[in-house]
């Protein structure tokens, strides 16, 4: 059985893909068409309750909430993918100096991502935000950094773990240079610990930038973003409390699919995890078991 069957076959795994999928064709198809321009004010529809045409009803302005909540996703699956992006480069990068270099090398990584670690992705975010400004660029390259340094501590130690194993002492003294050990042998056998903080990445991505747009920090607010449009309506929360409820619950599955993804990923990764043998039981003489 495959990892992907394995990944199917978990109530987490279903649910994550499906969260995951629904989210990337919604962005998809924002590209070339939404009910309404997202853009586009009408005072007359100010407040409209769900109805047709307006399935989740108007904000303050007459914009439709669907639309703005499709063209949302996109913005949500463009930070996602970047900050997944960066992580994963920083990450890796950041992995193998800290396991193929010399010691003194070795030790200087060490120490710059205990330090790096102990600073919370969301205030690096804000941080850099507020030097550089609030825009998609600036959040992906921060939440990417914040976490690029999470990647590199927990693939750093399975890195150096599968370094010695004998395949890549075989490897080596067959006369495969570092990088083809990299590529051939120590890559692929980290793939699984890698793949699963990638996931839990893009989750604190999603979150990170809906967090940042929220405050101000983020998206600018002619971008479509799920934060931007919750900041927007947090202040009508009283007198039209569903409005608030789409842009929420948006992010909130969206959050929730990829960490159960993840968690998902790493089950199916493991067979000692996902197929677990039936446990043994007590045979007692004249008792059926």
């Amino acid at each position: 059985m495959t990892t992907l069957r394995r990944l199917w076959g978990l109530g987490t795994g279903r649910f994550g893909i499906l969260i995951v999928l629904l989210v990337l064709i919604t962005a998809l198809v924002s590209v070339v068409w939404t009910p309404f321009d997202p853009a586009a004010v009408d005072a007359r529809e100010r407040w409209s309750d769900p109805s047709w045409p307006h399935v989740l009803g108007t904000d303050n302005s007459g914009r439709d909430i669907a639309s703005l909540l499709m063209a949302g996703a996109r913005t949500t699956v463009i930070v996602a993918v970047g900050a997944g992006v960066v992580a994963s480069v920083l990450g890796i990068a950041l992995a193998a100096l800290g396991s193929l270099t010399t010691r003194w090398v070795r030790e200087s990584v060490a120490v710059l991502v205990d330090i790096l670690i102990a600073f919370p992705v969301l205030i690096i975010a804000m941080m850099i935000s507020a030097v550089w400004g609030g825009s998609l660029a600036v959040v992906i390259w921060a939440v990417g950094i914040g976490f690029g340094v999470n990647v590199a501590r927990v693939t750093r130690p399975e890195l150096r773990r599968v370094l010695h194993s004998d395949y890549v002492l075989a490897g080596r003294a067959s006369g495969l240079t570092t990088w083809q050990n990299l590529t051939r042998h120590l890559l692929p056998n980290v793939a699984p610990v890698f793949i699963v903080q990638l996931s839990w990445g893009m989750a604190v991505a999603v979150l990170a930038e809906a967090g940042l747009s929220y405050l101000g920090f983020g998206a600018p607010v002619t971008q479509p973003s799920w934060g931007v449009l919750l900041s927007d309506l947090q202040a009508y929360i009283a007198v039209h409390p569903l409005t608030v409820v789409w842009p929420g619950l948006a992010i909130t599955l969206t959050v929730l699919g990829l960490n159960l993804l993840g968690d998902a990923l790493r089950e199916a990764a493991d067979p000692t995890l996902s197929e677990r043998a039936p446990s043994a039981r007590l045979h007692v003489p004249g008792v059926v078991a």
